[in-house]
């Protein structure tokens, strides 16, 4: 009888979801804006969210709550107490509060010997156990019916854990009977990999520990387990998720996601305008549109000052980035020699590899007329580079989306790319695209890059040319809202 309570159960919930009612989606993310940020993953948990919930959908938030994170300045207000998660022998306690200037609940997972750190990643050793206990505390609260969800939306390796625990413990009872997973993988390159000696803290069933399931070259790799245990994946873009099924893009992982190509689908991300726009920002000298661009080059010199470099008639570069080889810094760094030859400026904002923060640190001091380097990661500073820089140079080695390209559009800052994942998708030469709204290159060569800069300099030189593509430019739309609706067609399609 029991069995057949359940069928009905599911039979019913499938015809709701046939007419289109609202979901209830639990959105696990590692890190929320405004709480707290080191990459687009804060923004994408941010933006997504508040799009699901003006389509209807009741949308609730987790994250953990990270030492970054200040209580008054959020009101946070504990909830829950003493959420006990066995295998790992930890309690949690649960805050809620709610995304600023939305209704959209927002939970924090509390534990101090996991959380209270001075940076939210790093190298720790005990990664693995921080990321598997939010997970689990997650799947406590559904289990008793703190949370009522039609889906768990999953990012990247540090909630993987989830659809393996969806699948693999559905024999405790019928409480995830009807919850389906998505993952989106944000970035193939970061798998949460440890050694095979903390396996028993998954408390899973040594079965699992093989080349079908979680093992990876005699490691355990979450993201592999996620990426075969979910319902349904996704990656942050059309192009990245036909990339990431071949060996140059796979990072070991093509096969296994070849295999699942059917359940793989690719959304590029967008942007909330809301926070990016040239004609509202708050961040930003003076505001502009399409109709006041003289604005943008009050901008310009401002950033100049700002920078200590002099004021040039010549095009302005700008790179807001993390400094490390996936994002082409190594290119940058090869071309200096020749870039302060070129009729161009740079400013470079960002943190990373400290071997790369050394040697831009070198320009900058070498070629300080032409070049600047500030070693800092500063929100102020992106927004004020994105509207006073000419040109926004984004080399990467390979790029799953990317948000920079899209934002400068919106700015009327003309990017310069290298033609792959997102930045494919979004970025068209002008010089092979009738519609084209910036400039690319194919091969990861500092010489075609190099080759890049100088037709856009060029093309910079014709002043009428230039401030069509601007106007051209600033017209794009990439609002979250087509991605939320993209979203939302795939929720429906898993829970069919």
């Amino acid at each position: 009888m029991s069995n057949q309570i359940c069928k009905l159960r599911s039979f019913s919930r499938n015809l709701r979801y046939n007419f289109g009612e609202d979901l209830k989606i639990l959105f696990c993310s590692s890190e929320v804006f405004p709480f707290v940020k080191t990459g687009g993953l804060a923004d994408i948990s941010n933006t997504l969210p508040k799009e699901l919930s003006k389509l209807g959908h009741k949308i609730k938030i987790i994250l953990p709550k990270y030492k970054q994170i200040p209580e008054e300045k959020f009101e946070l207000e504990k909830v829950l107490e003493d959420i006990s998660v066995p295998i790992l022998d930890q309690n949690a306690n649960i805050y809620l509060t709610n995304l600023p200037n939305t209704n959209i609940m927002v939970y924090l997972v509390e534990n101090d010997e996991y959380y209270n750190r001075e940076v939210i990643y790093g190298g720790y050793s005990d990664n693995l156990e921080r990321f598997e206990f939010f997970s689990l505390v997650i799947l406590e609260l559904i289990k008793n019916r703190e949370m009522d969800v039609d889906i768990v939306h999953c990012n990247d390796w540090q909630t993987s854990f989830i659809p393996i625990y969806l699948k693999l413990k559905n024999n405790r009872g019928t409480f995830y009977r009807d919850i389906k997973s998505l993952l989106t993988i944000h970035n193939l390159g970061y798998q949460g990999i440890f050694e095979k000696a903390k396996y028993p803290k998954l408390g899973l069933d040594w079965k699992y520990f093989t080349s079908k399931y979680l093992e990876f070259y005699d490691k355990i790799n979450i993201l592999k387990g996620g990426i075969v245990f979910a319902d349904s994946l996704n990656t942050v873009s059309e192009q990245y998720s036909e990339e990431i099924q071949t060996p140059e893009f796979g990072h070991g992982l093509d096969g296994v996601l070849r295999e699942r190509s059917n359940d793989l689908h690719g959304i590029i991300n967008g942007i909330d305008y809301s926070i990016w726009n040239p004609s509202t920002d708050e961040y930003i000298w003076k505001n502009y549109n399409i109709d006041t661009l003289e604005n943008k080059k009050y901008n310009k010199k401002k950033l100049q000052d700002k920078y200590d470099l002099p004021e040039s008639h010549h095009p302005l570069i700008g790179i807001v980035s993390r400094l490390v080889s996936q994002k082409g810094i190594d290119l940058v760094i090869q071309s200096i020699e020749i870039l302060k030859e070129l009729d161009l400026q740079l400013v470079v904002v960002g943190t990373g590899s400290r071997e790369y923060e050394k040697k831009l640190s070198e320009a900058s001091d070498k070629y300080s007329n032409k070049i600047s380097v500030t070693i800092e990661f500063n929100p102020k500073s992106a927004h004020q580079i994105e509207a006073g820089a000419d040109i926004f140079l984004m080399p990467s080695q390979y790029e799953p989306c990317g948000l920079n390209q899209m934002i400068s559009l919106k700015y009327g800052t003309i990017p310069i790319v290298r033609e792959t994942g997102g930045l494919a998708d979004t970025i068209k030469d002008i010089d092979e695209h009738k519609d084209g709204n910036g400039f690319s290159f194919k091969k990861y060569d500092a010489l075609e890059m190099i080759k890049t800069i100088i037709r856009a300099i060029n093309t910079y030189k014709k002043e009428d040319k230039w401030k069509k593509l601007i106007i051209s430019a600033m017209k794009y739309d990439f609002s979250f809202q087509k991605s939320a609706r993209k979203y939302e067609k795939l929720y429906y399609n898993i829970l069919q």
